[in-house]
């Protein structure tokens, strides 16, 4: 049997988990630190960061019956964890820290997509907030978006509307440090209108296998209002993702994204997350990249994927993708998480979670959950859970999921009652 680490401890992690644990050949699955969720099928490891390299490493050498290690979040990744694995002579999935570098800056990113052709929004970047005002003041076009060049958690990214707008945001990410160093130099966009999707791919340095496509809803609101969050809700597949389109981005963006790593010596092995942004005429655009799988989106994608997840993990360390036949069934999938009061801002931690009993066509993943010293449930992040159903069409999967939140509860918490209705309403 193949034991397997998976460094993470988010809803996307506990994902992964759960569709590892039904590969062919897994045993044993590790996860640092893991999760309350986790914890029921896998031995967590929760005094090893997800961040602390050193102590993973030392974990694996310390369990030779490892298989392999999947890790999933963006810093370690960011940081080189891969790269210490592999010089250790441990198989890990995921791309080497030159190539996660294409989600880690997002300045890197939009030089990376002009050199090779890539479509993208125009932009400019700033290490200076008074030459950033300026740019802005003398550009006069609004809406505009700001981003943190680093990594932020999801929330580095601001639409301003006026001059004034832009002055706050850039002010918090060059002058206050709200995302830390990350905003110590920012990216500022033309704001591109159109359809949002989202496309995780997996890639083994050459090839590059699509997953189906998803809609995430970052707004905290209903109705696309309040701050950006991680994720608050997501589906799949789009509907608006056509299969011209589909064409069109491998065409135009996938492809040569995988190429333009490989040119540059960044062969990236592992999941390619493409933000894409889709105009009236259905040629998309790339909002952003992530180098690793989507979190709301691995949650409504993986439920739907047929074939053995490492099987598929296996072939992109390898090289051999191209063998892979990767199904997906038909069903469509919808995922609402369910927040901290305060989220995406301040939140208190060790709630206690009621979870009461969920139909089959539920699947409840934790995020933000620990069990506490008197061994009860509470919440430990500010996206606590993700009730994910899966069914026939997206108004059953939609009405048995948000059913399904009537038998949990904690206190102060939050959610979208929208995710998925306008799909619904066709």
């Amino acid at each position: 049997m193949k034991n397997i680490l998976i460094v993470g401890s988010g809803g996307r992690e506990h994902a992964i988990a759960l569709k590892l644990k039904s590969s062919k050949g897994v045993g044993k699955i590790y996860a640092i630190p893991g999760n309350a969720g986790m914890s029921e099928i896998c031995e967590c490891i929760p005094y090893i960061y997800a961040t602390d390299l050193v102590g993973i490493c030392e974990f694996v050498k310390s369990k030779p019956d490892i298989y392999m290690t999947v890790v999933a979040p963006d810093d370690p990744l960011a940081m080189g964890l891969i790269d210490m694995l592999n010089e250790l002579g441990f198989r890990a999935f995921g791309p080497k820290k030159d190539a996660a570098i294409i989600e880690a800056s997002k300045n890197f990113s939009k030089e990376f997509m002009a050199r090779h052709g890539i479509p993208t929004a125009e932009y400019a970047s700033f290490t200076s907030f008074h030459r950033a005002v300026d740019y802005v003041e003398t550009n006069n076009k609004f809406p505009i978006v700001v981003k943190a060049d680093g990594l932020a958690l999801g929330k580095g990214v601001t639409i301003c509307n006026d001059l004034k707008e832009a002055e706050v945001a850039l002010k918090a990410a060059m002058l206050d440090k709200a995302f830390g160093n990350a905003g110590n130099l920012v990216v500022i966009e033309e704001f591109l209108t159109g359809y949002e999707v989202s496309v995780l791919a997996f890639c083994d340095g050459k090839t590059v296998v699509p997953m189906v496509s998803a809609e995430d809803n970052k707004r905290v609101f209903d109705g696309e209002r309040g701050p950006n969050t991680g994720g608050m809700g997501c589906i799949s597949p789009s509907r608006m993702y056509t299969e011209k389109t589909a064409k069109l981005a491998y065409d135009k963006i996938f492809l040569p994204t995988a190429e333009g790593l490989v040119k540059e010596n960044r062969e990236f092995k592992g999941v390619i997350y493409f933000g894409l942004i889709v105009d009236n005429e259905g040629n998309p655009k790339v909002i952003e990249y992530n180098a690793r799988f989507g979190d709301p989106e691995t949650q409504v994608v993986l439920p739907r994927l047929k074939t053995d997840l490492l099987k598929i993990f296996d072939a992109c360390i390898d090289g051999s993708l191209n063998k892979v036949a990767v199904e997906w069934s038909s069903d469509e999938a919808i995922c609402v998480c369910l927040a901290s009061r305060g989220y995406p801002a301040s939140y208190d931690k060790g709630i206690k979670i009621e979870i009461g009993k969920m139909p089959a066509e539920v699947t409840v993943y934790h995020a933000g959950t620990k069990i506490n010293d008197d061994n009860k449930l509470v919440t430990n992040g500010g996206r606590v859970l993700g009730v994910t159903a899966v069914s026939k069409n997206l108004k059953t999967a939609k009405d048995v999921a948000y059913k399904a939140i009537k038998n949990i509860n904690f206190d102060g918490m939050h959610y979208r009652s929208d995710i998925g209705t306008k799909y619904c309403k066709l």
